[in-house]
């Protein structure tokens, strides 16, 4: 005899609409959809190449006028004023800004290595005037070897300036590119720091 099956027997096929539709008041769950995919994101741009733009200016002016052929530049880059000078001109330009444009304050001396250049060294002098609440620079371009002027008799504060960019006894070169951390004079940072190495 064949197999019989019960009604409402366990073998029986479920109905249309799944287990949900057998109770009444109930519809079938259907499955989310799939999140549509995410644009996909454009390809970054390269930055944009900041280049000095002229720093037109009366006192820019008054600059030129006075030190003509000693002043090769005034530009202005992300809002800070910059003068290159010839080297010959820096301690008299540093002196005009300070008597006569009230940058009497050094704030800083530093220098820039640029290896690939034949005046491989920048001397960057940095001024403020409190009075007229600006900051200007003064750069000279430098080839190696070259010993600047000091600006002791225009800044005394010069002084301690001059000596962090390159010290008088250090044997070596810190701020040089092409000499690395490793490098760095190891009988000045033990006399003057009481320590094997600077690493």
């Amino acid at each position: 005899m064949a197999d019989e099956q019960k009604p409402g027997g366990s073998e029986a096929a479920p109905p249309p609409g799944g287990e949900a539709a057998k109770e009444p008041g109930k519809t079938a769950v259907e499955a989310p959809k799939p999140a549509p995919p995410k644009p996909a994101l454009p390809p970054p741009k390269p930055p944009a190449i900041m280049v000095a733009t002229p720093w037109e200016s009366e006192l820019a002016r008054e600059l030129k006028e006075s030190f003509g052929e000693g002043i090769g530049e005034t530009s202005t880059y992300l809002g800070q004023n910059f003068i290159v000078a010839k080297p010959g001109s820096a301690i008299p330009i540093l002196e005009y800004l300070k008597l006569e444009s009230d940058f009497d304050y050094l704030v800083d001396i530093t220098a820039v290595d640029w290896p690939k250049r034949a005046d491989r060294f920048d001397v960057v002098y940095i001024l403020y005037s409190f009075s007229r609440n600006e900051r200007v620079r003064v750069k000279i371009h430098i080839p190696d070897g070259y010993q600047p002027e000091t600006a002791v008799g225009v800044h005394l504060t010069a002084d301690w300036l001059e000596r962090e960019v390159m010290p008088d006894e250090w044997q070596g070169y810190p701020l040089r590119k092409d000499h690395g951390i490793l490098q760095q004079d190891e009988r000045w940072v033990q006399e003057n720091l009481g320590i094997e190495s600077g690493q």
